[in-house]
């Protein structure tokens, strides 16, 4: 074993350890977690507002365009995990050491898409149509929420634990939305729609919308952006495969840290070796596709058959946070007025929970980078790093919040562009990474490929098509 060389290359970062790859526990009940972080931190205002409101304009002929996006979000989640699974390290690492910069490239891009506070804005204008507090009281409450989301992640012992069990409450408050919506609201036409929808046939259905919007609902079903990388640093810190070698995330205040090397390991591809990851390869991707694959479209569906069944053919609805003030309010006429307050309650809980999640993912990935690339010789730990990244995301929200400004043009601008040039670029990397990082054996191949090469193509004309087109915004040409 200790003659075997490693494939990882050590250019830019120092090489991997040479370790056997653990072997899966017995019961893999107990780490099934990942797939439903991703899908309940990604279950925001897409599947809230995005897909409703393309149902509520042309019902659920596109629903096959959900399908297409989760699908290929679930190669492209496997890809990053591969990498992760077989060394410990993160993709970001893994693009680091390919070109030092790169993971400091991704997360600039990922603070840029989420450092301004929209994502718990949202949710606090939820807790408005609940309280009919009006608009003027948003702001508390989203400073609030920003000081409740920040203390949870920097107090908690374990901070993944802590995110897992506000991930499976909230996705627990959505199934029992979808049940009680089933048994309450949702019509039969719509199930009848939802078979139609799910046809795409010779004559492959395009709704009647606008080009970005439709490309943009299947680019971010599901995730997008910087929050597939983060699959990473989530599998890892629940003990997949090579990362069980590396210690948890903690909080510096009540957890206990541990010595932690800054690069990860790799093992020999032995038959022992090579029987294990068949295990572990297996677990992963059916843990994937499960909870985040399966639980992202089943959140998709019911939702916009929700929106069919009570508001399609309304005019004048808004493709924003207002759509869910107008859907509550219908339901509260259509079925009983403690629908809608359940509504209501139940999206800003969801709401609040992925603004949690964002925060997480923003400060894992941030965190990781500055350390393992930038401050590996410094005397300053992963869990430092991110205690103050999640901090100053939280301070520079409250600031913007209590400044009273809204979102420049040039950011929203910015901010439609990173997710897709995000994925178009990593799409490529992880076609390099997981070819000439990997022994052969467990490098990607076949249809996976075609998979990331099929990734490649669509997000490279999003990328092209958005740019382009916030471009026009910009500039006064459209």
């Amino acid at each position: 074993m200790a003659e075997y060389t490693p494939t990882v290359p050590a250019r830019v970062l120092p090489s991997v350890t040479i370790r056997d790859l653990p072997e899966p526990p017995r019961s893999k009940w107990r780490i099934i977690g990942p797939g439903l972080v991703g899908a309940g931190v990604g279950l925001a205002s897409g599947e809230f507002i995005l897909w409703p409101y393309i149902a509520s304009q042309v019902g659920l002929i596109f629903i096959w365009g959900a399908a297409i996006g989760i699908i290929t979000q679930w190669f492209l989640n496997m890809e990053i995990e591969r990498y992760t699974l077989a060394t410990g390290e993160t993709a970001l690492t893994g693009f680091s050491r390919m070109w030092k910069h790169w993971g400091l490239v991704f997360v600039v891009m990922t603070l840029c898409s989420n450092l301004w506070p929209g994502w718990v804005t949202t949710s606090a204008t939820m807790v408005t149509y609940l309280t009919g507090s009006g608009a003027g009281s948003v702001r508390w409450i989203a400073i609030g929420m920003l000081l409740v989301i920040a203390l949870g992640l920097t107090l908690a012992p374990v901070i993944y634990t802590m995110l897992e069990r506000v991930i499976f409450v909230k996705i627990a408050l959505v199934v029992t939305l979808i049940v009680v919506a089933v048994l309450f609201a949702i019509n039969a036409d719509s199930w009848v729609e939802l078979g139609k929808g799910m046809t795409v046939g010779a004559r492959f259905p395009v709704p009647p919308l606008e080009f970005s919007v439709l490309m943009g609902a299947i680019a971010y079903a599901g995730a997008g952006g910087g929050q597939n990388l983060c699959q990473s640093n989530w599998i890892r810190d629940k003990g997949f495969g090579m990362g069980q070698y590396v210690p948890r995330l903690v909080s510096p205040v009540t957890g206990q840290e541990e010595a932690a090397a800054s690069t990860g390991f790799q093992f020999p591809p032995t038959k022992e070796n090579l029987a294990r990851w068949k295990q572990w390869w297996r677990f992963a991707n059916i843990e994937q596709a499960w909870t985040f694959a399966v639980v992202s479209f089943l959140t998709i569906a019911f939702m916009s058959m929700l929106a069919y069944s009570t508001v399609f053919g309304r005019e004048g609805l808004a493709n924003g946070i207002q759509f869910l003030q107008v859907e509550g309010k219908v339901l509260q006429d259509v079925v009983a007025p403690w629908f809608g307050v359940l509504f209501w309650v139940i999206g800003a809980l969801a709401l609040f929970a992925s603004a949690m999640g964002i925060v997480d993912y923003t400060s894992r990935l941030a965190s990781d980078t500055i350390k393992t690339v930038y401050l590996r010789d410094k005397p300053v730990s992963v869990n430092q790093v991110y205690f103050y990244t999640v901090w100053a995301m939280a301070l520079i929200g409250i600031a913007v919040l209590l400044a009273g400004l809204d979102q420049p043009l040039i950011l929203l601008v910015f901010s439609a562009c990173f997710a897709a040039v995000m994925m178009f670029v990593y799409s490529i990397l992880l076609i390099i990474l997981n070819r000439r990082s990997l022994p052969e054996a467990i490098k990607v191949r076949s249809y996976r490929l075609g998979a990331l090469v099929w990734s490649v193509a669509f997000f490279g004309a999003l990328t092209v098509m958005v740019v382009i087109q916030q471009a026009q915004k910009l500039f006064g040409g459209g």
